[in-house]
Order: structure tokens, then C-alpha cells, then sequence
């Protein structure tokens, strides 16, 4: 076994053995299937045929608050508790460490996205009943890889984030507020939406049918798959970032 493959085992024993990663991700389950049933009884056909996949994804977006909760404390947990010093004892080479940690919150995270949204989905399609998403049509099965692609790379983004500010409680004072409810009102501004339209959790709003382009109110100046490549380069300029972060400072 190599020595990256080593951190991240060490990585999987530290998230699976903690109960708090039970608890969180079993929340973020919970909320997400049961906001999105009640949000599908309500469903009334008639609009564009996309709508019927819209249930699937108001759960998983509001339950996702908790998934980028357990992210960002699985990330940040080892700076506020000193046991950073321990894990960099164990494994000297910092672009390692933060490699591996990076690794197991990413898979972790998009493992359980998986689960959940089709969890999900199959509970929307149950309530919904015969005008339900068919699985079998491609906007359908689009929708459910970038809401995949969303929730994977933006549980990324916030754990990369929380490495920067080596605190967790820095760090969900800072996205909960600002990218995960502050937006949703600043979307709703003239002045401001053209820039809000680009935040981290607002990019995949297309590909998920929460909005089209060129809806006078909710619409984006980019298609499905250019929203997630936003995404894309959010990650990445996060996790640069955290590596800059982890190799100018102490432990």
C-alpha cells in the first residue's frame, strides 16, 4: 500500500469513528427525504414536465446545509481540537495530509449524495406517482448527475474552506450565512444578481430545473453543464487555497 493510499485509510478510520458523522449524515438523509415527500404531495402537473423533478432537488438543498456542516467539521475539527499536530506527526508531508483529508471528505460526501438522492428520487417518483420524472429521459437523469456533481464538489469547496480558516466554527459562521442563505435573497436583487448568480451554491441551480436560462427572475447567464464547470473552478481555487494555507502556517 502506498503512502498516500495509508493517509487515506487513516483519513476513513478518523470520519468513521467518529459519531458525529452518524448523526450528520444520517440528518442530512432524513431532512432531505422527508422536506422533499412533503414538497411532492404538493406537486400538481401542468408546467413544463422538468417541474417533476423539482421535489427531488428543494430537499436536497435545504438538506445540504447539514452535508456541508459534516464537511467542513471533518475538516476543521483537527485545528480546533490541536490534534492537527498528532496527524502531522503521522504524516510529515503536509500535501499528503491535506491530499488525503481532501480525499475522504470528497468520497465520503459524494457516497452519501449518491445514497440519499436516489433514496430520494425513488420516495418523489412514489408520492408523485404516474407523472413522476421518467428515469428513462435524458434531462432526468442530467439533473440528478449535476445535483450529484453539486452537492460532492460543494462539500469539497467548504472543507477546503474550513482548512483555510483552520476553524470549524469560523468557517460555518462564514458559508452558512453568506453562500447558503444570504444568497437566496441576494439572487432575488437587481443590483446584485448578475454577480450573485455565480456564488458556489447557485451554479447548479440549471441543470437541476430549479431555474432556466432567461427567466426574467430566477434565469442564469450560463447552461447546465457551465454552471457545474463554475463549480468546478470554485473547488479548485478552494483546495489551492488550502494548500497555500497549510504549507505557510504552523500546526
Amino acid at each position: 500500500m502506498s503512502a498516500f493510499a495509508r493517509a487515506v485509510s487513516a483519513e476513513w478510520v478518523k470520519i468513521r469513528s467518529v459519531r458525529s458523522t452518524v448523526v450528520t449524515l444520517g440528518l442530512f438523509a432524513a431532512v432531505a427525504a422527508g422536506l422533499s415527500a412533503l414538497i411532492a404531495q404538493g406537486f400538481s402537473p401542468g408546467g413544463p414536465e422538468t417541474d417533476a423533478v423539482q421535489p427531488v432537488f428543494f430537499g436536497l438543498l435545504t438538506a445540504q446545509l447539514v452535508l456541508v456542516t459534516f464537511a467542513v467539521a471533518t475538516a476543521g475539527a483537527e485545528f480546533s481540537t490541536g490534534t492537527i499536530r498528532a496527524s502531522l506527526a503521522a504524516v510529515p508531508s503536509r500535501g499528503r495530509w491535506y491530499a488525503a483529508k481532501m480525499t475522504g471528505i470528497g468520497v465520503t460526501a459524494g457516497a452519501a449524495a449518491l445514497l440519499v438522492e436516489a433514496a430520494v428520487f425513488g420516495l418523489v417518483r412514489l408520492v408523485i406517482g404516474e407523472d413522476a420524472a421518467p428515469l428513462s429521459e435524458w434531462w432526468t437523469v442530467q439533473a440528478l448527475l449535476g445535483g450529484w456533481f453539486h452537492l460532492t464538489l460543494l462539500s469539497v469547496f467548504t472543507a477546503a474552506v474550513a482548512v483555510m480558516l483552520r476553524s470549524t466554527v469560523l468557517a460555518l459562521s462564514v458559508l452558512l450565512p453568506v453562500l447558503f442563505l444570504g444568497s437566496q435573497g441576494l439572487g432575488n436583487i437587481d443590483a446584485i444578481r448578475p454577480v450573485a448568480q455565480y456564488l458556489p451554491d447557485q451554479v447548479g441551480m440549471v441543470i437541476m430545473h430549479l431555474t432556466v436560462p432567461g427567466d426574467p427572475r430566477f434565469g442564469r447567464d450560463y447552461g447546465p453543464w457551465e454552471g457545474i464547470a463554475i463549480l468546478v473552478l470554485w473547488t479548485a481555487a478552494a483546495l489551492a487555497g488550502g494548500w497555500f494555507a497549510m504549507r505557510r502556517r504552523d500546526a
